[in-house]
Formats: C-alpha cells, structure tokens, sequence
C-alpha cells in the first residue's frame, strides 16, 4: 500500500527518457489538456528567495533533500536556473560545463512534490552538464518551467549517449533537397565568387527535376535561385573548372508524392540523407556507408535505403559516387563501399514488394562505376592491373580557399613577376604551365578522394599508389557482386542504357563467372604486389618506383574486412601489425615511426598518429571478427567506446570527428590541420559527428553485457580486465 505522504505520479507521465520533443515539447501540450503534471508555467514560482539565497552559497546536501519513495522530479524556472548555473559553472565561457571549468560544481533545485520549495543538490560535472543540456533544449521549445526527472540527469551514459545518437543526433544530421529548403541548402559556404547565391545544377536525364526547380524559382524570386542544366558528359576537367566561377549544388534523388488527397495532386520531394556534421553539409561518400551501419542498428532502415537510392542516382547520372554533391567535387569520387551498404540494407527489407528492384537498381549501378571509375584510365594502373585514387582536374582545388596554398603557390607567383591571385587564375586557366605544380595538386586531389586527407603516407605520392584500402574494397565488390548475380538474379543479368559503361554495349549480359575470376585475380594482385609477410601487413605500392611504400597503415585490416586475405594471413596481422596500432583509445590511423618526427616545418596530419578515426575501428572490429577473432575486436571496441563515452561525460555531452587515441584525459581536443569538427557548440550537442554516431551504436553490438556496464561507470580497460580477472587494484 502506498503512503499517503508520498505523492502519486499521474498514470499518464511521460517517459522520462522521451525525445525532447517528445518530452518539452508534446507533452506539455497533452498535460495541459489532461493534468498539471508536466508544466507549470501559469504557477508563480514558489520558494525563489531561497533559491537567490542558496544560489549564492555551496551548501552541503542535508535534511532540505526530499525524501520519496517515488522517482524524484524537479521543478525548475528555466531562464533564471540556466543563467545561475551558467554564471555559476561555465568558468572559461563556453556555454559548456566540463572538467575544465573551476566552477563549484553544485547547484541546488527545487523539487516538484514541494513545488519548488524543498531543494536537491545536483553534484559533479556530469549531472549539471546534463542539467544544461536539459535547460537548453527546454528552452528551444519555449518552456518557462519544467518538470524535470532527475533519471534524466543522472542517466547511465552509455544509455545516454546511445538515445541521443538515436532520437537527436540523427535527425539533426538529416537532410532532403527540395523545394522546402533549397534557399538554404543551395547556398555554399566554399563559394568564393562576389556574388554567392543558390544554384542547382540538374542532370539532362532528369528533366522532371529541372521543370519543379524551375517553378520554384518562378514562384519565390526573392531565393535568386539559378537553376541550370549540366552539360552531359559532366566530368571534362576543363568544364569542371569553369563550373567555379558558378559553383552550386547537384540535384540528387527525388521522389513523387500525393501532395493533396483530396485532389490527388502531386509534386516532388527530395529523398532523405544523414550529412557527416559540422561544417559537412552535403551527401558524402563513404561517410554515408559508415552512417548506414549506425542507421540500421537504430531501425531507421528507410534512412539507409534512401541514401543507396541517392547513390544510384549519382552514379546513373555523374557516371560516380561523388567526394559530395557540389559541382566542384564532378571529377572525384571517395571510397566505394555501395554493395556491401545495399546487401545490408537488402537484407532489412527484402519482405518488400520492391525490394528485388532495389538491389538490382544498386548492383547495376555498382558494376557502372566499377567500370567507368576504378577498371578505366586514370585510376587503373594497367602495368600491376591494380586501381589508384586519381581523380581527373585542373588547378587549385575551388573547395579551399586558395590562400590555404600561399606556401605552394606563393614561389611560383614571385617568378612570374605577377600578384598571388592573378597567377592562380593565369595557372588554373592554363595560360602559365607549371608542371611540377600540376604534379602537386594531382596528389593534393587523390588525397582527398582517398577520404583520407591528409596523412604524410599518401602526401606528393597518393595518386601513384596502388593502396590497399581500394583495393581491398573493389576485392569486395567483386565477390558481392558476383555472389549476388548468382544467388540472387539466377546468374544473369542485363545491363540497360542508363547503367552501361563507357565503351560498353547496353542489354549486355553479366554472370558471375567473370566476377569470380576477377576477386580471384585481384587477390592475388594484392599477395603480389602488397603482402609483406615478414612485416605481417599490407603496404600501399607505388606504381611509379614499382615498390611497396612500407608506410603502416590501419587500412592493413580492411583486407581482413573485404574478406581478401586467408585465415593464416589474417593470423599473422592479429599477432605482428595489430600491437603497433592499438592504442589506449582503439587504433591509430599510423605508427607513429611511419609518421617520423613532426615539429613546426612538419606539422601533425590529422589521418596520422596519434589520430584514431571512427571507420578504421568499424572496419578493423568487422574483419576481426569475420576470422573468428572475437576477443580481439571487443578489446578494441570498448576501447574505443571508453573513450568516446568518458569525453561524452567529462566534456558536456561532445562527440566528435576524431581523436586522439593515445590521450587519456581529453582525446577529443585534436592539434591538427582542420581543427575539429563537433567540438563547438552552445548548451548541447545536436548534431554529434556522423560516422562517430553510427561507431557507437554499432559497437555496442560487439561488446557483451558485461563490457556494457563497466562502461555504463566509465570504466577503462586496464581496471576492467583486473577487476574481472579478480586481480587487487
């Protein structure tokens, strides 16, 4: 039986974990039809002269803490606690509460069983970040009080983190391109040209998409919205280049809709994708794949499918997966990585009327760019048959500013005898030759198609290099590929125009014979060329000097990922290569002996040691585990996930691009080129970063549940394995 002193919580209280929208938002909209329970915005604040007075002193918790056998709830003035709690707390001012801050690191609240009158003391850095973030977000739907559940601030972490990847931090990374916001998202904030503006480039074989941008910059001319057709082939270097002095947006997949039922009229809307984060704002490459893998985890499978559509329809239309949807980016491509991301996603809907022609529509356009990217000139290698990251290109990348180059094309300008800007434009227009500048950015380019910029293992050489990550990964392809014409499309299947590489005959017939001998070939490329058994990894081989580079690289364990070393192989990395790369926080990007010394005249590179990266732990963890090494890939992840986990507590909730897997304390503040994405933000985190999200919740799967509550207490691995071990601390 209850006691009539403690009070009843209504039957219809929300869960105290419910999406903010959820829970500041409808809520207070339902209590206000139904009970008071949840808002009390109408109710002169009680008990606020003790709150200025116990504002202003630390005091100790003591009897004033209410007892209750009921979950305790508070009741808080949001305005007025926000500003106390910052004044209070944020010490560097920073709209953020971490370890940093000097602050006392307590704050007393009223509780709502007393309306406001009795007081709690919320302690330590992680509940009054949390407290922060919570005001924060009940500011931004417009709450003057709230009922807050102390479950909220003092939540497990892990929990914590794992439902704002969930419910914030994917729909704040979110986009469509339509009508709705093209305003917005044509804008570019890389448009250096005097008089930036929206612009849209569609391709000839989607006229349905130029006539409904058309009709939107008719009917709203105050967007100044420039939609232009793309000329048909779209990658020329030279066309490429002259699209800068009107760079915009390319349109990607659309979808029809009934827009009114009643009349059953119809329109256009752009299908969803998850952008990277930060100043990441476009549909990119292999970060969608990495995102995919934290998107099927958390359900959200129609997100995932959406982004294999748009990917189809860059490649049926670009002839590629673009670095990401701006026009600059026509002649580069990132990582491939659309089979295996399909077959997942297959995998999820294959109960779905339309489930066959999607993976045919993606397998299709995968054996496309196959041929037109990675089997064709420039990125095929014909000598060693291997492929490279060398994307076609004239000039300075339009991207960067190019005063982000002044050190490289500074020199050049002074033998010229001409101003810096005026020697850029002569240069990229081609009216001074300067070939070792066009060696540069040759690799300035591949680089960046890489995925992988910067690093001093792919600097002045990346696009020479047959890497063993592409390599690995088109290994994959073509077994995917293979395996699924086979098993799935009866071995045959047809080729239409819209899908037919260059210098290929359309309704040509594929069966999984050629593809099998193709992985078959490769893998023996690779064991050729770059297998290096006494060092026990994989090297990158120059196909210039026609030799292995010995750089040491994560990437080594993506041939254990792609499936295309054997078991013994796979062994002799787990014993000799997988040491040199694990860390504190996972796997570093390189050795640190690889990287060589670094200073002022040679900078830290942001994909070398220390720096640990979310998909070479994702990619490392699967390959692991694919050989049976199960024990290996959950060291590694939690290790990983520690991390993450106790920078998400200590630091108010951030999650970043990167970090730096050998700092213990605050591995998220990276001293590298680019800074890092993430890291800046007012109150709370929204966003996170994309493929850091998705490493989290995917690595969660990989532990087990006993891993789960150690980190569920921050718990690192040296003291879990003694405490399971039974080993004195």
């Amino acid at each position: 039986m209850t006691s009539p002193n403690v009070p009843r919580r209504s039957t219809n209280d929300l869960d105290p974990f419910a999406p903010a929208n959820q829970y500041y938002g409808e809520s207070h909209t339902r209590a206000r039809k139904h009970n008071k329970t949840r808002t009390y915005s109408a109710v002169v604040e009680p008990g606020s002269h003790k709150q200025e007075v116990l504002a202003k002193n630390q005091v100790r918790r003591s009897s004033h803490d209410e007892q209750t056998l009921q979950p305790r709830t508070f009741f808080i003035p949001v305005e007025s606690t926000l500003k106390t709690l910052l004044s209070r707390e944020d010490t560097d001012k920073n709209c953020q509460i971490t370890i940093d801050d000097a602050g006392p690191k307590v704050l007393s609240v009223g509780t709502a069983a007393s309306g406001g009158y009795n007081r709690f003391d919320v302690r330590g850095t992680y509940m009054l970040s949390n407290l922060l973030q919570e005001l924060t977000l009940a500011q931004d739907y417009g709450r003057k009080h709230i009922i807050l559940d102390e479950a909220r601030l003092n939540e497990n972490p892990v929990n914590r983190l794992a439902r704002m990847v969930k419910d914030a931090f994917w729909p704040g990374l979110t986009r469509r391109i339509d009508g709705s916001n093209i305003a917005q998202v044509g804008r570019d904030p890389k448009d250096w040209t005097p008089d930036p503006r929206p612009r849209i480039y569609i391709p000839k074989g989607a006229p349905q998409q130029y006539e409904y941008y058309k009709h939107i910059a008719e009917v709203h001319p105050e967007m100044r919205l420039d939609v232009q057709w793309l000329k048909d082939p779209c990658d020329d270097p030279a066309y490429v280049r002259d699209l800068n002095d009107a760079p915009g947006l390319l349109a990607v997949a659309m979808e029809e809709y009934v827009k009114d039922t009643k009349t059953g009229e119809k329109d256009l809307r752009g299908l969803p994708f998850v952008v990277p984060g930060g100043r990441f704002n476009e549909l990119y490459g292999w970060d969608s794949y990495m995102e995919s893998l934290g998107l099927l985890v958390n359900d959200q499978v129609d997100l995932a499918k959406s982004m294999v559509q748009n990917f189809v329809f860059c490649i049926e239309h670009y002839g590629k997966i673009l670095n990401a949807n701006r026009t600059y980016y026509l002649c580069r491509t990132q990582p491939p990585f659309l089979t295996d991301m399909a077959l997942r996603v297959y995998e999820r809907i294959k109960h779905e009327p339309s489930s066959l022609e999607f993976l045919r529509s993606a397998i299709l356009a995968a054996i496309k760019e196959y041929y037109n990217v990675w089997m064709s000139a420039p990125r095929l290698d014909e000598k060693t048959g291997l492929s490279r990251y060398r994307p076609g290109g004239l000039g300075v990348p339009p991207e960067t500013e190019a005063s982000h180059f002044v050190h490289v094309l500074q020199p050049y300008a002074n033998k010229h005898d001409m101003a810096f800007k005026d020697f850029v434009h002569a240069y990229n227009h081609q009216l001074v030759i300067e070939p070792e500048l066009d060696e540069y950015f040759l690799h300035d380019r591949a680089v960046r198609e890489s995925g992988h910029d910067t690093s001093y293992r792919l600097e002045r050489v990346a696009a020479n290099l047959a890497t063993i990550d592409v390599n690995a990964l088109l290994f994959k392809y073509e077994c995917d590929i293979g395996r699924t014409i086979r098993n799935v499309f009866g071995d045959r299947l047809r080729i239409p125009p819209e899908f037919c590489a260059r210098g290929h005959e359309p309704n040509t017939i594929e069966t999984s014979a050629i593809w099998d001998r193709r992985a078959k070939k490769r893998k023996q490329l690779l064991d050729k060329y770059m297998w290096n058994e006494e060092k026990g990894m994989y090297f990158d081989y120059d196909t210039v000097k026609e030799q292995q580079t010995g750089y040491e690289s994560a990437t080594t364990f993506w041939a254990m990922w792609s499936g295309v070393c054997t078991p013994r192989q796979a062994a002799i990395m787990v014993t000799k290569a997988l040491p040199k790369f694990e860390a504190f926080g996972g796997l570093v990007s390189g050795t640190e002996e690889s990287r060589g010394a670094v200073g002022l005249n040679r900078p830290n590179r942001q994909w070398d040691y220390p720096f640990g990266w979310a998909p070479q732990q994702i990619l490392a963890w699967t390959g692991l585990l694919r050989f049976g090494y199960e024990v290996e890939a959950q060291r590694l992840a939690y290790k990983w996930l520690y991390m993450v986990t106790k920078c998400f507590v200590d630091f108010n909730g951030v999650v970043v691009e990167k970090y730096d897997v050998t700092r213990p304390i605050d591995p998220h503040k990276v001293e590298a080129e680019y800074g890092n994405q993430g890291s800046d933000f007012k109150g709370v985190a929204r966003e996170g970063f994309g493929w850091v999200n998705a490493s989290y919740v995917y690595g969660l799967q990989i532990i087990n549940a006993h891993m789960r509550r150690a980190l569920g207490v921050v718990q690192d691995w040296p003291t879990f394995t003694k405490m399971t071990e039974n080993v004195p601390l």
